[in-house]
C-alpha cells in the first residue's frame, strides 16, 4: 500500500505511517512537497480544512499511482478568548475521502501576539520557547504539555479517524469526497 503525504515534515510522515499501520500492515509512506493554496498560517477552520484538502488533491495529481494521498494542515482560529490551534487531516482514496480534525487547544497570549504580528505558529513557538524548528518536532502541543502530548500523537489520532470511511466502506457513500 503506497501512501503519499503532501509534506516532507518528519512529524507528519511518522503520524501518517503510525495511523495507517494501526489498521493496515503494509504502509509505505513517501513525503512530497506540494502547495496548500492557502496562507502560510491558516487563520480559520475553513482555511485550514481547505489547505488539507488542496494538499491531498495536489499529491494525487503529482503521484496518481499511489493508493492514498494525505493532506495535513495545521491552523489557528480566533474566538473571543484568543487563538486556538488544531490541524485537519484529509485522506483521499480512489473513491472515498476521509477527513478529521485534531483536538483543539488554546495558545498562550504571547504566541497569539506573535501570530498577530505575522509570524507562523512554529516560528512564534521557536521565539517564545527558544527552540529551533519545533514544528518538525513536538510542535506547540509538545512544548505546552512538556511532551506529554506530541504533535505526532495529535496528528496520528486524526489520521486514524480520517480512515474511518475506509474501514467502513459500506456505511459511507461513494461520492468522491
Amino acid at each position: 500500500m503506497k501512501i503519499i503525504v503532501s509534506s516532507k515534515n518528519p512529524v507528519k510522515l511518522e503520524a501518517t505511517k503510525a495511523g495507517f499501520e494501526s489498521f493496515f500492515s503494509d504502509a509505505e509512506v513517501e513525503g512530497i512537497s506540494v502547495e496548500s493554496g492557502v496562507s502560510d498560517q491558516p487563520m480559520s477552520d475553513d482555511e485550514t480544512l481547505n489547505g488539507a484538502r488542496n494538499r491531498a488533491t495536489n499529491a494525487l495529481i503529482e503521484h496518481s499511482e499511489a493508493d492514498f494521498w494525505v493532506g495535513i494542515e495545521g491552523g489557528v482560529h480566533r474566538d473571543a478568548d484568543g487563538l486556538t490551534a488544531f490541524a485537519w487531516v484529509v485522506v483521499r482514496g480512489r473513491k472515498i475521502t476521509g477527513e478529521s480534525r485534531t483536538t483543539t487547544f488554546r495558545l498562550p497570549p504571547e504566541v497569539s501576539e506573535l501570530i498577530d504580528r505575522g509570524y507562523e505558529l512554529g516560528t512564534a513557538n521557536d521565539m517564545l520557547f527558544n527552540e529551533h524548528n519545533s514544528k518538525q518536532q513536538s510542535g506547540a502541543v509538545g512544548l505546552l504539555t512538556n511532551n506529554a502530548i506530541t504533535r505526532m500523537q495529535l496528528y496520528m489520532q486524526a489520521v486514524q479517524l480520517a480512515l474511518i470511511p475506509f474501514l467502513n466502506v459500506e456505511m459511507y457513500r461513494v461520492n468522491g469526497r
